[in-house]
């Protein structure tokens, strides 16, 4: 392998160490052995998708429908798109971007080979940003990539990008690794991004970050660009979390994670100052909840987790990202420090409970919440919302354009929490709150953290 070539390059370098080319027979080695090897598991994804636009109101009244017909009535149109993936079984199990392929009606993946085959979505994650396609018609066992270890890479490292920029065909680009645990980059809810200076464009979405020994660290999934091209700033997912929603999505239909069942906030360098710690870096906790795998561990608020399972916390994406990372099932060992005092603590890695029931109801009528969807908030209804649990409660789900809860300004996300002075604990609350029309209603909804109170007419 080129890898190993250059790792045992310097005659009587000690075993594992890494070197630097030293002579011009070093600096001309090739990646070709590495590539033939990987990029047979790199597919090109071709996808459709209807999408019917919306008509202009004024042609929804009849008036005008005598003139225009079914004219003014919106179209159907088909949305084309292309990305990349990464066969990862050699049974035709592919993986790729959520955006590439999660929401087409009809997926087309050619092989590097060029042969070509539908697939069918297995399962999406919104969250990760990930998707995993099967293949249909497959009757042999196709290259694969193995996952590689993603926390064993460091900056510096050599690695290679393949997929299909702007469906030109299958392109490798090589770089380093230039930054690790990026945080900052908004394109899904577990931010700790691989950051590379190989050349990745549109069309690599879904394609392969390989290192140089050809095993898949990453799934290349963003760009840092002000005009749609590279500029030497690429991130993929690592690998550690593409293999954690593989093996969730291959089991269960969906990702699966782990509930911690606490909150806090990154320390930052004032607040390390007046805690007197050496330098910022880890969560500290402002919220527990009692019952969480958290609470039961015996986390409080006021503790610093430091580290989960050996890995350093240095922010409150690092810590959402390592639990993202495990399996459920097992424990993980966090170490926490409060006012000096360091402690070991071993937390259950379980699966957040769909508890109480979630109660999903339409409200209708002449009240001011009708047209709303709610349900009562539990802690795996927030793990899909990508929201933080913190007690029960009831949430909007959604709100129907032109009904009296658009009107007063209502959305997804709002909590209830009060109508007419009495406390809404539940959708049954809500619902016999509701039931008899009022000459006022007052009521009041937490959005972002904050309340608001509003009143209005029957």
């Amino acid at each position: 392998m080129l890898g190993l070539a250059l790792v045992g390059a310097r005659a009587g370098a000690a075993e594992g160490e890494r070197q630097v080319p030293i002579s011009r027979q070093q600096v001309t080695l090739t990646f070709a052995p590495v590539v033939k090897q990987a990029a047979p598991a790199v597919v090109n994804i071709y996808t459709r998708k209807v999408v019917h636009s919306q008509a202009p109101a004024l042609f929804n009244d009849p008036f005008f429908r005598q003139f225009f017909g079914d004219q003014g009535l919106g179209r159907d149109q088909v949305q084309n798109s292309l990305g990349s993936g990464v066969i990862v079984r050699g049974t035709g199990i592919i993986i790729t971007n959520n955006h590439v392929a999660g929401d087409a009606d009809e997926i087309n993946v050619v092989l590097s080979d060029r042969r070509e085959f539908p697939a069918k979505l297995v399962g999406k994650d919104e969250r990760s940003d990930l998707a995993v396609l099967q293949l249909q018609g497959v009757t042999e066992n196709l290259p694969a990539l193995d996952l590689s270890e993603s926390d064993a890479i460091e900056v510096g490292d050599l690695v290679l990008a393949i997929g299909n920029p702007f469906g030109v065909g299958q392109t490798v680009t090589s770089g380093i690794v230039s930054a690790l645990a990026r945080t900052s980059v908004g394109v899904s809810d577990f931010r700790s991004f691989i950051q590379t200076d190989a050349a990745i464009n549109p069309g690599n979405s879904g394609g392969a970050l390989i290192t140089s020994d050809g095993r898949l660290v990453g799934i290349n999934t963003a760009i840092y660009s002000g005009n749609g091209g590279s500029i030497g700033i690429g991130f993929a997912i690592p690998a550690n979390m593409v293999r954690t929603v593989l093996a969730s999505i291959l089991k269960e239909g969906r990702a699966v994670r782990p509930w911690l069942g606490a909150s806090g906030k990154s320390v930052t360098s004032d607040l390390a100052k007046s805690l007197s710690l050496p330098r910022p870096s880890g969560v500290i906790i402002d919220r527990v909840v009692a019952a969480s795998p958290a609470g039961k561990a015996g986390l409080a608020v006021g503790d610093i987790v430091r580290s989960v399972n050996g890995h350093e916390v240095n922010d409150v994406e690092e810590l959402r990202y390592l639990f993202a990372t495990m399996p459920v099932g097992g424990k993980a060992t966090v170490e926490t420090s409060h006012n000096g005092a360091v402690r070991t603590l071993s937390v259950v890695l379980e699966s957040p409970p769909d508890v109480p029931a979630r109660k999903l109801t339409q409200l209708q009528g002449r009240e001011p919440f009708a047209g709303s969807s709610v349900a009562n908030l539990n802690p795996a209804l927030a793990e899909e919302m990508g929201i933080e649990f913190q007690e029960p409660g009831v949430i909007v789900l959604n709100v129907a354009p032109g009904t009296p809860a658009a009107s007063i300004g209502l959305r997804p996300g709002d909590r209830v929490t009060n109508v007419n002075d009495a406390a809404v604990k539940t959708v049954d609350d809500l619902v016999r709150l509701t039931a008899q029309p009022q000459p006022t209603w007052t009521a009041t909804i937490t959005r972002d953290g904050q309340s608001f109170q509003f009143q209005i007419r029957g």
